[in-house]
């Protein structure tokens, strides 16, 4: 196992004139769930789409199962970001089956997965007709394909009930204690509370605090606030 599954430094992101990212580092520990937060235009789908290559930054390296950036390397990584996008006139189910055809994996994996994101009574239904939530369920569950080594996840609980995401919740600290790494990225800073074991929060395009999460306080909300306020830096 390397030391480290996904990490980037020094990545530095322009649309035009408008600094998105500056000089951005971030370094995450398999076994452990990392957060990625800040306000909304932070830069943080920006910074998860530099991760998996989407997106080429001005500056800055992306390290990926302890290598440089390869895409060969995505194989080993399930993702959930931005607007979803899936076959309209297919079945939730089906469309997953178009993924694991392609990953080698059997049928079944599309329902085990269907059932961990609550939508195991809606996999006959085609997925042109889920409301945003579904998709993003539907998205997640694509993700989780496979059990990656890696999951880079952008606001996974969207679309879950309160029982829902405490499931989730749960499934993913669990699934990173087997030596995987997740990222998530989350608004919902009372459930990071009990998810996440570090965090990285930018704002202002620049990083304002990486490490421990239980080095931020007992009052998350008020940290986040004293981040994230102010002038850029």
């Amino acid at each position: 196992m390397t030391d480290t599954q996904l990490a980037c430094r020094g990545v530095t992101v322009s649309f035009g004139d408008h600094h998105v990212l500056r000089d951005v580092s971030l370094t995450t520990t398999p076994g452990r769930v990392h957060a990625l937060l800040g306000p909304n235009g932070a830069g943080k789908s920006t910074l998860m789409s530099v991760l998996l290559g989407l997106i080429e930054p001005d500056a800055g390296e992306v390290t990926l199962m302890g290598q440089p950036f390869d895409r060969s390397a995505l194989r080993h990584v399930g993702a959930s970001i931005n607007d979803p996008a899936f076959y309209s006139h297919l079945s939730a189910r089906n469309n997953l089956r178009v993924h694991t055809t392609l990953l080698g994996l059997p049928d079944s994996e599309a329902d085990r997965v269907l059932e961990l994101v609550g939508l195991q009574t809606a996999g006959k239904k085609k997925a042109g007709s889920f409301s945003t939530g579904m998709k993003g369920r539907l998205a997640l569950a694509q993700a989780l394909l496979g059990e990656p080594e890696v999951l880079i996840l952008d606001e996974p609980q969207n679309g879950l009930d309160p029982e829902g995401i405490a499931h989730l919740r749960d499934y993913l600290r669990e699934y990173a204690r087997a030596g995987r790494t997740v990222l998530v990225s989350s608004h919902q800073l009372g459930e990071v509370l009990h998810m996440a074991d570090d965090a990285t929060v930018i704002a202002g395009g620049g990083v304002r605090f990486a490490g421990e999460l239980a080095e931020l306080g007992p009052n998350l909300e008020e940290s986040f606030f004293r981040l994230t306020s102010g002038d850029d830096r």
